[in-house]
């Protein structure tokens, strides 16, 4: 188990994205099917079936993928991609994210607070390191996490934060090693490449049909 949570010889599985045509590790990426109504939905959990359609983590790309109808492509069938399809995949992901860190905060592998986040910092407990994209900057740069320590994000707000920790708002969180951390580390690096934060991961084989 590596820092963050992540498992050093976990396989690396590879997919093409269908907007860029980049290969990259489908942790990187978003997984999209086609339902039985030929409409396009994003698979944000990689468990609904069907064939999968990969695009790279980033709005950039889901916009070009919707631009350039590149669902179609990828599914080699017409399909309809509704309204709203990328601020869509950004609040699921959010939500992800919340529902994630409160699962790791019952199972006490996450904290919040300056004073506990800090405390675990200088003990090394920390491999995961939050700060809420609209806390103050001044508060913010007190706490620190190398990229050798481990994994830094922005991608969320305060209010979203807090709501993990049954708050109204939190600035700073940390997380230690376990499951949860591994699959906390993943949706956030997704949810900061559509929110352009730090932490953000571009990825984009095989058509990016799994």
């Amino acid at each position: 188990m590596g820092r963050g949570g992540k498992q050093k010889d976990r396989e690396v599985v590879e997919r093409r994205c269908i907007a860029t045509g980049e290969v990259g590790s489908t942790t990187g990426m978003i997984r999209f099917v086609v339902g039985p109504d030929s409409q396009v939905v994003p698979d944000l959990a990689g468990k609904l079936p069907g064939r999968g359609i990969w695009v790279s983590a980033n709005r950039a790309a889901l916009d070009l993928a919707v631009k350039k109808r590149a669902f179609a492509r990828g599914a080699k069938q017409q399909v309809t991609v509704p309204e709203g399809l990328v601020d869509a995949v950004e609040a699921g992901l959010a939500r992800r994210v919340v529902d994630l860190l409160s699962l790791a905060r019952k199972a006490g592998l996450a904290v919040a607070g300056y004073e506990k986040v800090r405390g675990w910092l200088q003990t090394g407990e920390a491999v995961v390191l939050l700060q809420a994209a609209d806390g103050s900057e001044r508060g913010k740069t007190k706490l620190r996490l190398s990229e050798e320590d481990g994994d830094y994000f922005d991608c969320m707000t305060a209010n979203e934060l807090g709501l993990s920790f049954g708050r109204d708002h939190a600035i700073h969180a940390a997380l230690c090693s376990g499951g949860l951390t591994t699959r906390v580390v993943e949706d956030a690096s997704r949810l900061s490449g559509l929110r352009g934060s730090i932490g953000a991961t571009g990825l984009g084989k095989d058509d990016g049909i799994a």
